[in-house]
């Protein structure tokens, strides 16, 4: 890989580019959103993670929208709610978000969670494909899906392809979203998503400021001077991912993305290789089949 900057992207299987540093806003209060959006971008991010039920794309785009950056160079992606996963409710909520952000296009529509069954979850994705086609969304991809959903997609995207009248009509998984940190490191779903060039974003990458402390991370603070959330960031984007870290307090949204002035060596990337499963949020990968 290149020399990462705050500018390196990454190239998704639709042929668009998505910067590798997101700023997330998950739980993120509406009435704050659009000004730490925008204190994001005077920091360099042109990337800003939102979906449906976080109840905030609107001041998302606010910010986007008054922003002095031209819109082709901003990155917003949104998410189809995981309840009541259908066609209809994907269409639906595609048309929805485009009106309540105002905006002329997503540039990544996810899929937020495997729940419903695999009737909602082929549906959810039809209409996911159908978005696309329209240039409503230009990107499109899934989030918490397990190996065993990303497996049973394949099998329904080439049922599309049949139904729709041909290759390339059942979609191609652009990206997708996951805890992802050291001590969460899913290599199977991240091998899984390498052999397809699905570009993988981890969320939750400095693990909600639980592991600061922690004896693997506080060597690599010393040595590099910088702060553990600095460490984790910089470990997700030497690893090819797009880390999506989140914070509402200027100073920390700042200092997030300070991360090109240092790179970890072979030794520290080997330190933070950790066998562990520990996540900090909600786990869906785990969800069956059937639900």
């Amino acid at each position: 890989m290149s020399k990462l900057t705050i500018n390196s992207t990454l190239r998704m299987n639709s042929g668009y580019e998505i910067p590798m540093l997101g700023y997330g806003v998950y739980q993120t209060p509406a009435n704050v959103c659009e000004d730490v959006v925008t204190k994001a971008f005077e920091a360099g991010y042109r990337h800003v993670d939102s979906a449906a039920v976080y109840r905030n794309e609107e001041p998302s785009a606010a910010a986007i929208k008054r922003s002095y950056i031209p819109r082709s160079q901003i990155f917003f992606t949104s998410k189809v709610p995981p309840r009541g996963l259908s066609y209809a409710r994907a269409a639906a909520q595609i048309d929805a978000s485009l009106k309540l952000t105002g905006l002329e296009y997503i540039d990544l529509m996810l899929l937020h969670a495997p729940y419903g069954g695999r009737e909602a979850r082929k549906g959810a994705w039809k209409a996911l494909v159908e978005a696309q086609e329209a240039g409503k969304v230009r990107s499109i991809g899934v989030s918490n899906y397990g190996v065993q959903h990303l497996d049973e997609m394949e099998v329904y995207i080439k049922e599309l392809e049949k139904e729709r009248g041909g290759e390339g009509k059942g979609g191609k998984i652009d990206v997708g979203q996951w805890e992802i940190h050291p001590w969460l490191p899913r290599r199977e779903i991240v091998e899984w998503c390498e052999k397809r060039a699905v570009v993988v974003q981890a969320y939750c990458p400095i693990v909600r400021g639980r592991r600061m402390d922690d004896p693997v991370l506080q060597p690599l603070v010393k040595k590099h001077r910088k702060t553990g959330a600095q460490i984790l960031i910089r470990w997700s984007l030497q690893k090819g991912f797009v880390p999506l870290p989140k914070s509402v307090t200027p100073s920390r949204i700042v200092e997030n993305a300070e991360v090109y002035d240092f790179e970890l060596d072979a030794e520290d990337m080997k330190a933070l290789e950790i066998n562990a499963y520990e996540p900090c949020a909600w786990d869906p990968t785990v969800a069956g089949l059937q639900e």
